[in-house]
């Protein structure tokens, strides 16, 4: 079976501050071998005690990369592990490497991965006596824990009172104002409808953020700057709150312009004991979505930490909290903090926090769920280096910094050869990324033992990520880590629409970096056409042909900023290449079957991905992290393509078509209607996410290829004007 060199990994002993960090590279093993699906990437961990008996098997209520995640945490105590799936994700990585997998039900997550009744039958079923949920599902339902109770299986979490009380914004708010908790500005009821939305946000003062009560992720809000966009918040927060949560309810807060989203991760015991676990920053953001973490936070000082963390620690205390769990503040610009909720759960963005202080969190939480007091006090916990975290999803980043992006993976290879590098992933060749799931595909983790070298790690990490199949967000998280604003820890949590105020529009290349591209673009066509000329003598000849000599090639190359001419020389793998007058040296392997070319270009050293390339000249090139178009013809093909007609393009201005695979949730037009522009015309449901199509010019409605309920594709048509 093929080999995978899986890699180098961290591992982050535990102990006290200046302990040092460790790296080792783990050995050559088959491609999908047992060890490679148990976790071969790198864990964290503070080491386990096998005297210290806990559970003998554990079911994990998730999927994906989480459920993968608590599954390599269970192997490695020797807990035996229980997978649930639904039909669609019978093949699943989660469900091979778990001991034992059971169906619950059809893809939609109401019918599996949401049905308590078939899951708490499975738990039956194979005898398991804990339950770890994951993120997300059903991780903060209260009636899940009470159920699991009830049959007498743990819940790998907090008990029910303090998931009810946390779980509830409204709730959540109030006690933490009796625990002496900064607290944000706002209406602690239950908003009724859209008028008492308006009255509400005017006696508040815009801007309000419209939350919902029940929710998280990012899901249910909207930030309302008049009694317009209130009303329209109020609508589309409501249905997605109750789409999501099963819950429509909402309040209304002051939003707090500019701040940074920064979180204190909380452990506690069944004994009183509660500790903080620094900080993460989570201000780059998306639709109220994280993209970017790191730990710790540039932002904060000593001071600022410890206050953050001692009401961290106040509000677990307050309500008994016995887990792992995550308190979220917004912070402005003069370091003053205001609770915005409590994350009763794992969080995504754990990983980063493990890195920094060696502590396993799944470890901590199934210690805490047997009983166990915690093993460290507040002192113990260090800031050992720097770790950052990119969330890699299927989806467009052009299209509104990311709309999800659905398909199969026909190509997938992980980072993991490179040093400081973790892949928290629940995919392999061949998965797909379904309409009905988070369109995550996977955590990247790098960890350095400071920020800049945390950060030159990721860099290189995502140019050797490679997904083939699905489109994806690698370009959009290059370009965050390397601006100037983030490396210099100016940000917020609307940096990305500060920084591309007229949405992402990819890598803007200097000259130089032009010029690079150019030149790599040349020389692998000419390496791709001696490659071909070899080959051609040999099958038309008796006896050997002699390697081509050295040749000398006048191309013509259009890139989206024109055409350039260049000229190209060498039979490889060292090319001498002249672009627009300047001369460069370029040398590669040239391995045209390889996914990823490292290439230097005058000593500068580049990984690049040829995404597609045909005997035409017409190439894809992902570099520095985005994909450049190229043709490259041959002086005389370019003479002669001049002769060939252009492709007219398509007036969109009368069509709506679907930006997004998604669910039709309403149509809000029929034939023979009058529109505006800017008026709604349907609404489309991705990912739980609820999106507003509107008109793109006045006219009137010729025909309607939607209704609600429908399942649509990206680019199908919706309506078409007249």
């Amino acid at each position: 079976m093929a080999g995978l060199w899986v890699g180098a990994a961290v591992l982050i002993a535990a102990g006290r501050r200046g302990q040092r960090t460790r790296l080792w590279t783990l050995k050559h093993v088959p491609r999908y071998s047992r060890e490679r699906l148990l976790g071969s990437r790198s864990l964290t961990s503070t080491g386990h005690d096998p005297s210290e008996k806990t559970f003998d098997k554990i079911l994990v209520a998730n999927r994906g990369e989480i459920a993968c995640r608590v599954i390599k945490t269970c192997k490695k105590m020797g807990i035996q592990t229980v997978a649930i799936h639904s039909d669609v994700d019978a093949s699943s990585v989660h469900v091979k490497m778990a001991d034992e997998a059971v169906c619950v039900g059809p893809a939609p997550t109401g019918q599996s991965y949401l049905n308590m009744g078939a899951i708490l039958e499975a738990v039956r079923k194979t005898g398991a006596q804990a339950v770890h949920p994951g993120y997300g599902f059903l991780s903060e339902n209260k009636e899940f824990a009470k159920c699991l109770a009830a049959e007498d299986v743990t819940f790998i979490g907090p008990d029910t009172h303090a998931i009810q009380a946390m779980g509830d914004k409204i709730e959540s708010k109030l006690l933490a104002k009796n625990a002496k908790v900064n607290t944000i500005p706002g209406f602690d009821g239950v908003v009724k409808d859209a008028d008492e939305a308006v009255r509400i946000a005017r006696e508040i003062g815009y801007p309000v953020m419209i939350k919902a009560s029940a929710g998280g992720g990012g899901k249910g809000m909207r930030i309302a700057w008049d009694d317009e966009e209130t009303r329209d918040g109020f609508r589309f927060s409501s249905q997605e709150a109750a789409s999501s949560f099963g819950d429509d309810r909402l309040l209304i807060e002051k939003f707090i312009d500019n701040p940074r989203h920064i979180e204190i991760q909380v452990l506690g015991d069944k004994h009183g004991n509660a500790l903080w676990l620094n900080e993460r920053e989570c201000s780059i953001q998306r639709r109220n979505q994280k993209v970017v973490e790191e730990a710790p936070s540039v932002f904060l000082d000593p001071e600022t930490r410890r206050a953050m963390g001692e009401q961290a620690v106040a509000l677990a205390k307050a309500v008994k909290y016995s887990s792992a769990g995550t308190v979220e503040f917004l912070v402005d610009s003069q370091k003053n903090f205001y609770f915005l909720e409590m994350n009763t759960r794992l969080q995504v963005e754990h990983p980063v926090t493990e890195c920094i202080t060696g502590l396993d969190l799944v470890q901590e939480m199934i210690r805490v769920a047997k009983g166990y007091p915690l093993r460290h006090k507040q002192a113990d916990i260090p800031i050992n280096g720097w770790a950052v975290e990119c969330r890699v999803y299927a989806e467009d980043p052009y299209k509104s910094f990311g709309l999800p992006s659905i398909g199969r993976l026909s190509q997938y290879q992980e980072p993991t050869h490179l040093p400081g590098v973790r892949v928290d992933s629940g995919i392999q060749p061949g998965s797909e990324i379904s309409i009905y799931y988070d369109p995550m595909i996977s955590k990247l983790i790098t960890y350095g033992s400071n920020r800049t070298e945390a950060l030159r790690r990721m860099e290189d990490a995502l140019d050797n990520y490679v997904i083939r199949g699905v489109t994806h967000n690698i370009a959009l998280l290059r370009e965050v880590i390397i601006n100037s604003r983030f490396i210099e820890g100016d940000i917020n949590t609307k940096f990305l629409s500060d920084v591309y105020p007229d949405g992402f529009k990819g890598h803007k290349l200097t000259e130089t970096e032009r010029n690079q591209l150019l030149a790599i673009a040349s020389s692998l066509f000419v390496a791709a056409q001696l490659r071909a000329q070899h080959f051609h003598g040999h099958e038309n000849s008796r006896v050997p042909i002699l390697k081509p000599r050295t040749a000398e090639w006048e191309l013509s190359i259009k890139l989206h900023d024109g055409v350039h001419t260049v000229r190209a020389s060498g039979s490889g793998p060292t090319f001498s290449v002249e672009v627009d007058g300047s001369k460069l040296n370029v040398t590669g392997t040239w391995n045209l079957a390889s996914p990823l070319l490292s290439v230097s270009v005058d000593g500068t050293p580049r990984t690049i991905q040829c995404l597609s390339r045909d005997p035409g000249g017409s190439m894809s090139l992902q570099f520095l992290g985005t994909v450049y178009k190229l043709h490259v013809l041959t002086k005389l093909a370019a003479e002669l393509n001049r002769f060939m007609r252009e492709k007219v393009a398509e007036d969109t201005s009368s069509i709506l078509r679907s930006p997004m695979p998604g669910v039709v949730v309403a149509v809000a037009v029929k034939p023979g209607d009058m529109v505006a522009e800017g008026q709604e015309i349907c609404v489309i449901e991705a990912m739980k996410m609820q999106n507003s199509m509107t008109a793109g010019k006045t006219g009137k409605v010729k025909s309607v290829q939607c209704k609600a309920g429908d399942t649509v594709g990206e680019g199908d048509l919706l309506v078409e004007l007249e």
